[in-house]
């Protein structure tokens, strides 16, 4: 385990140690300690390295991610793993405004709540959210799965594509072309696997849950013309 103290060495140096990182490093397990809030903590990793912060982290930590697992041990500020492509990325506890936007790929599991727009934009990511989610999550959602063990607030998934939602708790409202969906065999099938890579498989059963997607009417979207994009 490599220890790196950011409030002596600073976040210039830790992200530029943990970008210097190969595919081959021994250097696998980090811990930062007394991360005190900062913002773009490890930002842009690319490596299968496993990175600990002890402490909250500020704006857009683990942001644009790619191989590397990171994990908080206390909240994240905004824009946590804002455009990730793979990996892995776990809050302990909560996440401020648009977590795993725009995201491509990899896991963001957050084990607290979310707040607004969470999962806004995004493009293949798969997040599994604990508590609950905040207003305009899922806002234009092209494509990836949300699952939230909690509650939704209002205007969920208002104007998304192809993304799949679910939701075990209460939705105060949808958004704009945004439905229930009927819960299929294979849907539920899903939602297992995400429950137990979200570490969330003993807290709820997909059974209890309700799908939303889209109802494929806005005028600028027609799926007779999806296979042309």
């Amino acid at each position: 385990m490599q220890t790196f103290d950011l409030a002596a060495q600073g976040l210039r140096a830790l992200n530029s140690t943990l970008h210097g990182l190969k595919g081959q490093t021994n250097q696998t397990a980090w811990e930062i300690i007394n991360p005190k809030g900062a913002h773009a903590i490890a930002v842009g990793l690319d490596a299968p390295v496993d990175v600990t912060v002890r402490g909250s982290t500020g704006y857009y930590c683990a942001g644009m991610n790619k191989q590397a697992t990171v994990r908080v041990k206390g909240s994240a500020g905004p824009g946590v793993a804002e455009n990730m492509m793979s990996g892995t990325v776990i809050i302990d506890g909560d996440a401020s405004q648009y977590a795993g936007a725009t995201g491509r790929g990899g896991l963001l599991v957050i084990k607290g709540n979310a707040s607004s727009r969470c999962g806004i934009s995004m493009k293949g990511i798969d997040i599994v959210v604990h508590g609950s989610i905040g207003h305009m999550s899922a806002f234009m959602a092209q494509s990836g799965n949300m699952v939230v063990l909690g509650d939704a607030g209002e205007a969920l998934g208002d104007s998304l594509y192809e993304a799949r939602l679910f939701v075990r708790g209460s939705v105060k409202s949808l958004g704009a072309d945004c439905i229930e969906k009927e819960m299929r065999p294979e849907h539920l099938a899903l939602l297992a696997d995400l429950l137990k890579r979200g570490e969330a498989d003993h807290l709820a059963k997909p059974e209890e849950f309700k799908r939303y997607g889209s109802a494929r009417k806005l005028y600028t979207f027609n799926i007779d013309n999806a296979s042309s994009y």
